[in-house]
Parts: structure tokens; sequence; C-alpha cells
């Protein structure tokens, strides 16, 4: 017979908010910014006045079920 011994349970680190904080911000921001460019970057809106952007990010914006044409 062998015997089992339970492994103690593992204690969880907390993780301080403001470690968090500004990487949680950056990519938010980042989000954003790439849902602009996916969704809005087009037309009458556009930053950039060539299509490139729209055609870059063409077939993600199908993808993602927004309409462009």
């Amino acid at each position: 017979m062998s015997h089992a011994v339970a492994a103690p349970a593992p204690i969880p680190v907390r993780i301080p908010l403001r470690e968090i904080a500004p990487w949680a911000f950056f990519v938010g921001l980042l989000a954003l910014i790439a849902l602009y460019f996916v969704s809005a970057e087009q037309g009458a809106v556009a930053v950039f006045t060539n299509g490139s952007i729209h055609e870059f990010v063409h077939d993600g914006r199908h993808l993602l079920a927004f309409p462009c044409h």
C-alpha cells in the first residue's frame, strides 16, 4: 500500500492595482485605436486621405461585420 500525501494548497499572490492600472490603460487605448481603424477609418472621418488603411483592414472589417461598401 502506498500512502498519498496531500500537497499544500497554493496561496494566490495579490497583484496591486497600481501595477495593473497603467498596463490596463495602455492596452485599452491600443484596443480603441485598433477598433477605430477597423470600424471607422474611411470616407469623411478618415485620418489618412488615401485608402491604404481601409484596404489594409478591409477583410477584418467584413469578418467583424462592419459594413464598408
